[in-house]
């Protein structure tokens, strides 16, 4: 899918209705991805796209606020001083600003409807440890299987934190491993304790089953569904 470029309001011509018509055509994809549940990369672009727009305006009107102003009546009977904006808009910010309130609330549904979606998969996963669970759970296995699948994909997961002003963040970085069927000779206690052998630095990991009730697709949804889902759910039990 051809995305928006992150400048799309301000790059090339700006005039409302070609503009609208851009928009318009990216977000007639953007349905089309989520009605055949492709969530990313698509829901993280709309993210971005409407936090942009936010910031855009939110710094477009505190420069007006603190801009200063001219006084253009005195008013000796009601006490009252009248000023005229010294910033004064031009036709292609008032373009601009046009273009900013349609594509916002447009930009807002359709980021809703992906939430939804993502919150309806991610309802229906489960997560479980596989063995003992050390006291580091920052690095080690995920397995992930979706409905009906008799495949199991393993991955190798690195959780890292960084602070920022207010708070810590997580993230995870994930690696392939590889593919496996469960059986009753081959389960995934059996599994874990093959990767051990395989895997020296890893001698003791943190592993998790991650499991889901809807068949999804995996690159696009399934996966980037888990990924945050296993860091949300050792932050808690940590």
């Amino acid at each position: 899918m051809k995305g928006l470029s992150i400048n799309w309001i301000t790059e090339g011509l700006i005039d409302f209705e070609y503009k609208k018509y851009v928009l318009l055509g990216y977000l007639k994809k953007v349905q089309e991805r989520f009605i055949s549940q492709r969530l990313y990369p698509t829901l993280s672009d709309l993210v971005l796209h409407y936090n942009n727009l936010i910031s855009l305006e939110e710094n477009k009107k505190n420069a007006s606020e603190a801009f200063p102003k001219s006084i253009s009546k005195l008013d000796f009977k009601q006490f009252r001083v009248e000023y005229d904006e010294m910033l004064k808009q031009d036709e292609t910010l008032l373009e601009i600003e046009k273009i900013m309130k349609y594509a916002i609330p447009r930009l807002k549904q359709n980021l809703e409807d992906g939430k939804e979606i993502y919150d309806i998969i991610e309802d229906k996963l489960s997560i479980e440890p596989i063995g003992i669970t050390p006291i580091n759970k920052n690095d080690g296995y995920m397995f992930v299987r979706a409905c009906n699948e008799s495949e199991t994909r393993a991955y190798q997961y690195q959780i890292t934190i960084f602070e920022s002003a207010d708070e810590k963040h997580r993230g995870i970085k994930t690696s392939y491993v590889t593919s496996f069927n469960k059986s009753i000779a081959n389960t995934y206690e059996g599994f874990k304790v093959e990767l051990i052998k395989q895997n020296k630095s890893l001698p003791n990991p943190a592993t998790y089953i991650i499991e889901s009730e809807l068949s999804v697709p995996y690159k696009e949804t399934l996966i980037p569904i888990a990924k945050r889902s296993l860091v949300r759910y050792i932050s808690n039990i940590s």
